[in-house]
């Protein structure tokens, strides 16, 4: 697939989508832009370089300043806010913007965060406005965050994806587009791509280093030290992103290899080069330089990922985070590049990934847990394609690989009538992502504090609970189990439509996925054993009785959110142990009905 393609794909994929909720008489006539923006968060989320976003469309003015946001996101430590707007065009080809457009287009945000940051903004909101919340926090933590983000979401290709930051009420806002281009390399596994450091502009000059260059490999090699404020700054911009192909992300300083790293870079930052197992780092490219004395040094690598060393990477950047006085000027961290030579995509990949696994080896991490060639995914990925609806015409369809869902829609899918006809047996209302599985089968099994977190995080915490616990899904898994699976998906996506219909505005007014996965950890822990989820597979919906009890359960599960948050974002409620607690205390209304999914109880 090409960028054009990814384009077309994607206008189409928001087509869909509309369509398929213009036909749904409980939901407001759809607008393309919101709808495009709705899906470009999902990609931003799935691709780790924002948490969880919360789409929130809102606008409005103070003076003649226009201010907007498309939606927003906190991070889970409460240190990061991304704001997200939109720059829709609705065109059928790829257009280019200048990087003026993105600018003026961010302003609205920029301008947004400036006068909530100051204060200037929670008196003038109706207490029901859906950003009120957002704005408090906002005001409250401004000179706190760590890091404050407006994303343009846009459907036109963008000449720079990285702005320079503006200082704003005494705080910098870095400025960032993510445009078709950048989507389509975080889809087709190459986000990397935009992750480049230049030495020369950070420490003002090359990087000595030893230079191992083989005509015969795949690959050249470098070893090097690298400034401890340069890795900080890096981790700083890329978060995660930059640690994409490790295996392991910030396990927090109680484990004892981070709290010896913390110690060393307050104690003995000069020997941090002696004491630190180092980084290994892939590359696509390097550019070389040789002094005047015939030193060769690093001037520049571009889409680098840091494979091992993520432990290091990371509680460098929170010491200095909690520690403002920390100097780090002292600190070098030893590193192997691995700058990977021309070649096609899939051999690239599956050496970066080799390389992960076994410079990950000196731990107990599991081969299985690098990538998505395990048998589960496998195994759910055949059930999907094999299983069809109880019509015959449609089945479900599971995104065991990032982009699946486009690339079928474009290998089967060559004519339109043939397009037409695929999207009719697998609807995007069908599709499963990796992290969408995750979050149905954890909120049923009674973790919706744990799917809280996020999708990678949670379906990370998924993962590992399949190695770790036996019996969490069979070892084998059939039919039964895939279709009880996609009816505690229906239920979910039952509810979540409910709370999120116009109606219902008046009641629930945010965090609507979270509400939803602790309705669903309800039912299964009250109603599990009692649920016929072969009913709900053969309906695809569910029962007008069983559909008002989830209205009415959810109803309770918001009023516990309510009651117990004192204006705290129910998103970050929704992590809290003791939220789970609160809401499993609470009273649930009776049955008032026959529910046909639950079997009556047998007599003694």
């Amino acid at each position: 697939m090409n960028l054009s393609e990814f384009h077309a794909e994607f206008r189409n994929h928001v087509q869909g989508v509309m369509a398929e909720r213009a036909n749904n008489p409980d939901e407001a006539f759809p607008q393309e832009e919101l709808i495009f923006a709705e899906l470009a968060m999902d990609d931003v989320s799935a691709a780790g370089i924002s948490e969880a976003p919360e789409v929130c469309h809102w606008e409005g003015t103070i003076r003649n300043a226009k201010l907007r946001i498309s939606g927003y996101s906190i991070s889970a430590d409460d240190t990061r806010i991304d704001l997200f707007l939109t720059h829709y065009l609705g065109t059928d080809h790829l257009t280019q913007l200048r990087d003026s457009d993105v600018g003026a287009v961010a302003k609205a945000a920029v301008t947004f965060a400036a006068n909530a940051g100051a204060g200037k903004l929670s008196g003038r909101l109706d207490p029901t406005s859906p950003v009120l919340e957002l704005v408090e926090t906002l005001e409250r933590r401004w000179h706190d965050l760590d890091q404050l983000r407006v994303i343009v979401l846009t459907d036109g290709q963008t000449r720079s994806k990285h702005f320079t930051a503006r200082e704003v009420e005494g705080r910098l806002i870095q400025v960032e587009a993510m445009d078709m281009e950048r989507l389509f390399r975080h889809t087709t596994g190459k986000s990397r791509d935009e992750i480049a450091v230049s030495f020369e502009q950070a420490i003002g000059r090359s990087l000595p280093c030893v230079h191992v260059a083989d005509p015969n490999a795949d690959y050249d090699y470098a070893l090097t030290a690298i400034p401890g404020e340069v890795l900080r700054a890096l981790y700083e911009r890329y978060n995660t992103t930059l640690l994409e192909a490790n295996v392991r992300s910030f396990l927090g300083t109680r484990k004892k290899v981070n709290d010896g790293i913390i110690k060393t870079l307050h104690s003995e930052p000069g020997h941090f080069l002696a004491y630190n197992n180092g980084l290994v780092i892939v590359c696509d490219e390097a550019d070389m330089t040789r002094d005047e004395d015939g030193q060769v040094g690093i001037s520049l690598l571009k889409g680098m990922q840091i494979v091992n060393g993520g432990q290091t990477t990371s509680s460098i950047y929170f010491a200095s985070r909690d520690d403002k006085d920390l100097d780090l000027s002292h600190v070098m961290i030893p590193a192997k590049i691995v700058i990977l030579r021309d070649g096609d995509d899939q051999g690239r990949e599956t050496l970066i990934s080799r390389i992960s696994q076994y410079a990950n080896s000196q731990t107990a991490v599991k081969t299985s847990d690098l990538s998505a060639n395990r048998s589960f995914h496998i195994q759910l990925e055949k059930l999907a394609n094999d299983t069809w609806c109880p019509d015959g015409t449609g089945r479900w369809f599971y995104e065991r690989a990032a982009g699946a869902y486009a690339v079928a829609m474009l290998r089967d899918g060559r004519t339109k009538a043939q397009k037409k006809r695929l999207q009719e047996i697998i609807p995007t209302r069908r599709k499963l992502t990796k992290n969408d599985l995750a979050k149905y089968h954890e909120s049923w099994r009674g973790l919706p504090n744990q799917v809280a977190l996020g999708g990678e995080k949670n379906f990370a915490a998924f993962m590992a609970a399949l190695d770790e616990t036996p019996g969490v899904v069979p070892e084998t898994l059939d039919v039964t189990w895939y279709k009880e699976m996609i009816a505690k998906v229906i239920l979910f996506k039952a509810i979540e439509k409910q709370i999120k219909a116009k109606d219902a505005k008046t009641i629930f007014k945010q965090g609507y996925v979270n509400v939803a996965s602790y309705t669903v950890a309800i039912v299964g822990q009250r109603l599990g054993d009692r649920l016929d989820l072969m009913q709900v597979w053969q309906r695809q919906d569910i029962s007008g009785p069983m559909s008002r009890l989830l209205w009415e359960w959810a109803c309770v599960v918001n009023s516990v959110f309510t009651r117990v948050g004192s204006g705290t974002q129910f998103s970050e409620l929704a992590k809290r142990g003791a939220t789970w607690e609160a809401v499993q205390s609470a009273q649930y209304t009776e049955l008032s009905e026959m529910v046909p999914e639950l079997r009556q109880m047998q007599e003694a």
